[in-house]
């Protein structure tokens, strides 16, 4: 159980909604027609504004939104339900992939889990006699309005964004005190959560990591959390929650981003294709390393030449503008994000309206669902000769494997990489489409009308532009 201190009034970063605003508002911001990535930000952490987040709060500090907003209680509430768990688990969940059950005892996770598919009389029981907590792996998966809002997310950090689901009984917590390495909003849905925050011992952490309490310190947060409320924290901060005595239970849904999306990462990802190129120009990079080098222990020797091929790459960034080729962190963005969420009956799997012509006005759609790269054919027998551009995009993405990480879906994960690829000649003509909201076929920059014509039936083929 967690330490049970003075709930801090006055030191902790709150916002209190005016009852007076409250009342006027009668639609729950979340639940109004956000088609905008940045509008279903803002309605998210809403009344602070995203300029005020960014500036003070994102991997800075946590944030808890204290609403009082009979509106907003309802509209979390639509979000996900503890009633909702028994029409989903006939639907065939099974443990470990889809539900853990599990309760924190003298400091540490205790897992119930059965084998198999989740029995909801198995799950009640455990739930009411164990006082055990019901995590739900990625909800968005069954719940619409979750798609909606994690896809918008999507779209808007440029990163993935995943979800779960924990349901805790009265006077009872499910996880130890831990750090993610993720940035985190929770929302509470139903009940209460009594939380705790500490201190990071590894600030802005890129790993999950369990502190024992004689190590965490005294909070530097304690406070309830009710429905409507909303709590964000960046990663590395240590945290841990209970649903106090004489509660029902308590419901909230952590909605998470920025996993492995660090410039560690981003620099791991591109300085490969950077050395490679420069190594077609450069012949100090294609000399011989120093005989034996491999089979010495101390490599210090060799840390001058390094260092000086490093001030080379960095001089050949800031000099000549090189374009910086991230294909694989784009392409895991791509393959495992949510497709979108269209409330109409539009098909994106199938093109519409007319067929582009070079005489055509087009303009782009879909354009948050994509990404541009430029990297090796894929072609093993030509990958050397040629760097193609290819377009990928998430349109034809499965909600249902979205965020789950088991090896038996890694091939369907990867069948449904859908895009194009063109020559790297084409690559002023796909800048003028990304980059206008609409232009005719004809000032394409493409040395013929034919290749103009093949270039924009292509996107359109995936449903990429439209003719207007």
């Amino acid at each position: 159980m967690p330490k049970k201190g003075r709930r801090q009034t006055g030191t902790m970063e709150e916002h209190q909604t005016p009852h007076k605003q409250a009342k006027v508002e009668t639609a729950c911001p979340l639940f109004m027609k956000c088609d905008h990535p940045e509008s279903m930000f803002e309605s998210l952490i809403s009344p602070v504004k995203q300029e005020e987040f960014f500036r003070d709060y994102w991997e800075q500090k946590p944030l808890i939104l204290k609403r009082d907003d009979p509106s907003m209680t309802s509209c979390y509430q639509a979000l996900f339900q503890l009633n909702d768990l028994k029409s989903l688990v006939s639907q065939g969940l099974y443990y470990g992939r889809d539900i853990n059950v599990c309760r924190c005892v003298n400091g540490k996770k205790k897992i119930f889990n059965k084998d198999g598919k989740v029995s909801y009389a198995q799950l009640k029981k455990d739930f009411d006699q164990k006082k055990a907590t019901i995590q739900f792996h990625q909800p968005q998966r069954f719940k619409d309005e979750l798609w909606r809002i994690q896809e918008k997310l999507e779209c808007f950090f440029g990163s993935l964004v995943g979800s779960n689901v924990y349901i805790t009984p009265p006077g009872s917590q499910g996880l130890p005190p831990h750090y993610d390495d993720v940035e985190v909003f929770i929302l509470q849905l139903e009940g209460e959560k009594h939380w705790q925050l500490y201190q990071p011992t590894v600030n802005l952490a890129q790993e999950y990591n369990v502190e024992p309490e004689d190590r965490i310190g005294t909070p530097t947060h304690d406070f309830l959390l009710k429905p409507g409320d909303l709590l964000y924290f960046p990663r590395g901060t240590i945290h841990q929650a209970d649903t106090p005595p004489g509660v029902s239970y308590s419901t909230h849904v952590t909605i998470s981003t920025y996993q492995n999306n660090s410039w560690r990462d981003f620099l791991l990802d591109v300085i490969p294709g950077l050395v490679l190129d420069t190594a077609k120009d450069n012949i100090d990079f294609r000399r011989s390393i120093p005989r034996q080098l491999l089979m010495k222990m101390d490599l210090s020797e060799s840390s001058m030449r390094l260092s000086g091929f490093l001030r080379h790459l960095a001089d050949q960034l800031a000099e000549n503008g090189r374009e910086l080729k991230s294909s694989d962190m784009k392409k895991d963005f791509i393959m495992n994000r949510l497709p979108p969420f269209l409330e109409t009956s539009f098909d994106p799997l199938a093109p519409g309206g007319k067929l582009p012509k070079v005489d055509s006005t087009i303009r782009l759609q879909f354009k948050e669902y994509t990404v541009i790269t430029v990297e090796p054919d894929q072609d093993p027998l030509v990958r050397m000769l040629r760097m193609p551009i290819y377009i990928y995009h998430s349109l034809k993405n499965k909600r249902e494997i979205h965020m789950m990480g088991d090896e038996d879906m890694n091939e369907e994960r990867i069948s449904q990489i859908h895009g194009l690829r063109f020559p790297l000649s084409h690559m002023d003509a796909l800048k003028q489409i990304w980059s206008c909201n609409a232009m005719c076929v004809k000032d394409l920059n493409l040395a013929s009308d034919a290749e103009k014509e093949n270039l924009v039936v292509s996107l359109w083929s995936e449903s990429l532009i439209e003719v207007i």
